[in-house]
């Protein structure tokens, strides 16, 4: 069986999949990094984190073989739900995690974290976010993308925001997703690591930056804050944030 842990970007991706992948690798499931070595999956699987990038019917039927040969495993993805991933979820083959946040503060970290990229003379996937407009559409992209993870029955689905403020309860519903017992001392160790009040700047694994919610109203003009307004709002409503 492959966990799939997919996420907004600036959703607290990273540490939602190190959570889950370190859950995993203490109840017995194999690493997913150790997977994509022995099984030659470096084109597709990113060596941070096991990224596959676009869910294409190839990249899912290359991750398949392992987990068809036994093997249990977390990989990642940024990606929305396509035909074939949707085919393998039903025949219980790929289970979904997916975590979410409000879009505005995740356009705002992200658009911050490219400047900071391009200050420092190394580009990243967020640096072409040169403006307003062009973090919105952005944005709106994996809004969409989050629109089709929701509709997806069989995916767990967690609020990133929820995740910081109540880290107990939620993360003891990723701990049932994956048929856990709580009460185990390493899974009890995971736990510890990753809680958030307890999170490091340089802590290997949290990939956190502020993290904190409603910055956008912040660093954003009220005449900004409208147009988000507008083109969020019926995301904003259904996922049960404040416009």
């Amino acid at each position: 069986m492959i966990i799939l842990s997919v996420g907004m970007p600036r959703a607290g991706s990273g540490w939602y999949y190190n959570l889950t992948n370190d859950l995993a690798l203490a109840a017995g499931y194999r690493d997913g990094r150790e997977i994509r070595k022995r099984y030659h999956l470096q084109s597709i699987l990113t060596e941070v984190n096991c990224n596959i990038g676009a869910l294409t019917s190839r990249r899912l039927l290359m991750v398949l073989v392992p987990s068809l040969l036994g093997n249990n495993f977390v990989i990642k993805a940024h990606a929305g739900p396509t035909p074939m991933a949707l085919r393998l979820i039903r025949a219980g083959q790929l289970r979904p995690a997916y975590i979410y946040r409000d879009p505005r503060d995740a356009m705002l970290s992200a658009y911050e974290n490219g400047q900071r990229a391009l200050e420092k003379g190394r580009p990243n996937a967020f640096s072409h976010l040169t403006d307003f407009d062009a973090a919105l559409d952005f944005i709106l992209e994996y809004v969409r993308i989050s629109q089709a993870w929701m509709n997806v029955k069989n995916a767990l689905h967690t609020c990133y925001e929820r995740l910081v403020s109540d880290y107990d309860a939620e993360s003891a519903r990723i701990e049932a997703f994956l048929g856990l017992d709580r009460g185990d001392r390493e899974i009890q160790a995971v736990l510890e690591k990753y809680r958030p009040e307890s999170a490091r700047g340089d802590q290997k694994g949290m990939h956190f930056s502020t993290g904190k919610s409603g910055r956008f109203r912040l660093k954003y003009s009220p005449e900004q804050q409208r147009v988000l307004a507008e083109r969020l709002g019926t995301y904003l409503t259904d996922m049960g944030y404040e416009i």
